[in-house]
């Protein structure tokens, strides 16, 4: 529709397919009257919305598909009713009329009319159902949309918070607990992640799914399979770590085993609450389920750390901010389970549970690499310092990454507006549009990256000095970092549109390939550089990750990168004439 696809052939083909209808109602309206509703609601939209918006004039075109498929459906001798919806009398009018003839059809059939008054009991005759229906609330796609900002500002300010906690958690226990901590910290989300077997994504999939069609035991049964599985998977990687920690540890740091240990036991926590949070999207509550996970908890983490240092009872080093780690995912847990219960649909409890195992479990490996993998990229270079000993200075890279990390907020802001509407022009088979819209969404990616990275870039070392004499050694490092994110930012929200085209299992593979050149970049530099050296490692495998993921859009999706269409976009004749480039010429 949006792509100019309106052969007349390809149309009469596609109706030829669709099974004949009982009833075709068309909707007549002025264009006049269209623009102007079109008008209306573009200037209704949030501006974040509005950006990924088709221009009105591509919209108005569309009507005329609309009147080639009538003059099919009239050609091929279809009986059409035609209906007005020009205010609301018109509209009144054509709803009760369309009511009438529903009816109608319905007492043509072949059972007496009596039966289908027993079947149907509360269905009048004669009466449209609409005189005593409420009015539908006009504004359900404004609120929706402000809804979907608001989490959206949630999830960055979540982020902010987990930023400030770390970046308190630094200043207070010193480099080498920092390290401890930041090392411990990353192998329990790794394993943590890993346990939920990517049912942290693929619920949000079924479980809408399945209550749509009325099957609320597949409903129940899917998520019962998932919890029970993911968490023996997490209570599993939790045993083995701290069984490894007993076993092979040479015990002259006890801070570090004591740290391991508390974090193998956040393990099944933190999978019990992500996958908690997942439920409470999927039945409704998106708002709801940012809260708990994303500011109760690091939040509670924060408050807790604070009143241990204030207090005195104790000293303030790795083993205690990871106990906190422990009793802050707790809490989070019960809150988000409660959460849960009150979105659950009703009757879903009562429910026996059905189960499609074989279909669950082919879901699990992509998006469990995924899910996992994706954590562990971004903790590569912590994870290689301190498997190699470099305790002190995994401390000094770990700050060194949560400031540089910062530069990516804007991609996994652009990425949250982007993915539902990537995901509907992929499905309407609309290629231009998903250029169009790619190359807005990594515009913003990268503009709101370069904006956050110079001043970052200018005050990394004063900023790291606040923290401790000893972070400052961390100002190269953050350079380097930021420099690696700028560049996966230039190159926009690859991921996501891979996920939203149905490529699950490319962006696992591109995944794996950039953990493993992150792994063998990292140990490298460390051995050649030290921690300068992971961060060059980290920054150069965010590199060779993000053109790997390019060069597959441009081969499978046959979609450019972002920054290339919107600078040919300039001169929109450049556009026709190179639309086969270099980057693309290769997917011939």
């Amino acid at each position: 529709m949006f792509n100019g696809g309106t052969e007349l052939g390809a149309l009469e083909k596609a109706l030829s397919l669709a099974p004949p209808a009982d009833l075709i109602v068309r909707l007549v309206v002025p264009a006049a009257v269209v623009e102007t509703r079109l008008r209306q609601r573009i200037e209704r939209e949030p501006p974040a919305e509005r950006i990924f918006e088709a221009d009105l004039s591509v919209n108005m075109r569309s009507i005329g598909v609309f009147e080639s498929i009538n003059d099919l459906l009239t050609t091929s001798g279809r009986e059409i009713i035609s209906v007005d919806n020009v205010d609301r009398q018109s509209t009144f009018k054509s709803i009760c009329y369309v009511e009438k003839q529903i009816i109608s059809a319905l007492l043509r059939t072949d059972r007496p009319a009596a039966e289908k008054q027993r079947e149907f009991p509360n269905l009048p005759i004669g009466v449209p159902a609409s005189a005593t229906a409420p009015p539908r609330n006009k504004d359900m796609g404004s609120r929706l949309a402000w809804a979907s900002i608001f989490a959206l500002l949630i999830y960055i300010g979540g982020a902010g918070l987990t930023s400030l906690a770390q970046l308190a958690i630094a200043r207070l226990i010193g480099p080498r607990n920092y390290g401890i901590y930041s090392y411990v910290l990353a192998w329990t989300s790794v394993l943590a992640y890993l346990a939920t077997l990517g049912f942290n994504v693929s619920l949000l999939r079924f479980v809408p799914a399945y209550r749509a069609n009325g099957r609320l035991d597949l409903a129940r049964g899917v998520i019962r399979f998932a919890l029970q599985r993911s968490l023996i998977a997490a209570t599993l990687f939790g045993m083995i770590g701290a069984a490894s920690v007993l076993l092979f540890s040479d015990h002259k740091q006890s801070g570090l085993e004591t740290s391991i240990m508390l974090g193998m036991v956040a393990v099944p926590l933190i999978t019990a609450y992500a996958l908690g949070a997942t439920l409470v999207r999927a039945f409704g509550g998106v708002v709801s389920a940012l809260l708990p996970e994303r500011i109760v908890r690091d939040g509670l983490l924060l408050v807790l750390v604070a009143l241990l240092a204030k207090s005195g009872l104790r000293t303030v080093d790795a083993p205690s901010v990871t106990l906190a780690v422990v009793v802050s995912s707790a809490f989070t847990v019960g809150l988000v389970f409660i959460t849960a219960r009150k979105f659950e649909p009703p009757g879903l409890r009562q429910a026996k549970p059905t189960y499609a195992s074989r279909e669950w479990w082919f879901a699990v490996p992509p998006l469990m690499l995924i899910t996992g993998l994706d954590v562990f990229v971004s903790r590569a270079g912590v994870l290689v310092l301190g498997w190699t000993d470099h305790i002190r200075e995994a401390g000094i890279f770990a700050l060194a990454l949560n400031i540089a990390m910062l530069v990516g907020l804007s991609r996994i802001a652009v990425a949250t507006m982007f993915s539902p509407t990537a995901a509907d022009l992929y499905a309407r088979g609309d290629r231009n549009g998903l250029q169009q819209l790619f190359a807005r969404a990594t515009l913003l990616s990268a503009g709101g990256a370069v904006v956050v990275a110079i001043p970052m870039m200018v005050i990394a070392e004063p900023f790291l000095r606040f923290f401790g004499e000893g972070y400052a050694a961390g100002a190269p490092i953050a350079r380097v970092l930021i420099l690696g994110y700028v560049f996966v930012a230039l190159c926009g929200p690859q991921q996501n549109l891979l996920t939203m085209t149905g490529n699950e299992w490319a962006a696992a593979t591109t995944m794996i390939a950039g953990a493993v050149a992150n792994i063998i970049a990292c140990a490298a530099g460390v051995a050649i550089y030290g921690p300068i050296g992971a961060a060059v490692g980290v920054a150069l495998a965010l590199s060779i990750w993000s053109v790997a993921m390019a060069v597959y859009i441009g081969k499978r999706l046959k979609i450019m990168p972002g920054l290339v269409f919107a600078l040919l976009s300039i001169r929109p004749s450049a556009i026709d004439a190179h639309q086969w480039n270099w980057f693309l010429r290769a997917s011939k």
